[in-house]
């Protein structure tokens, strides 16, 4: 009987990984041993950037509430500062979103924490 040398299991493999790699340019795309070195880094980058897309957009909510409390005559760590002694807990999402679509809350938000700095 004669050996089988090169069955599906190991071709199904590489048909993945081709996959995987299409619409990549070159021989990235279309030789096995260049297409699984570039979907391996291909990965690492994604798993990176799972976790930089969670740190980028927090930079983002704290920018935009800073420029919404700057026009009050607070800035960022006072304001966040002026909601802990208020007793306010929202998260920063929630804050930054409030500030964008709901300015009458924004500012009555505002008002409680500049009540509180007073004190």
């Amino acid at each position: 009987m004669p050996r089988a040398v090169d069955g599906t299991k190991r071709k199904d493999r590489r048909k993945k990984i081709l996959e995987q790699a299409k619409g990549y340019w070159g021989r990235r795309s279309t030789n096995n041993r260049v297409a699984k070195d570039a979907v391996h880094k291909a990965g690492q980058y994604a798993y990176r950037g799972r976790k930089e897309r969670k740190r980028d957009f927090r930079k983002l909510w704290i920018v935009r509430i800073n420029a919404a409390v700057r026009s009050e005559g607070l800035n960022y760590s006072q304001f966040m500062h002026g909601l802990k002694l208020a007793n306010i807990e929202l998260n920063r999402k929630a804050l930054s979103n409030m500030a964008i679509e709901d300015k009458p809350a924004f500012e009555a938000l505002l008002a409680e924490v500049k009540k509180a700095l007073a004190q």
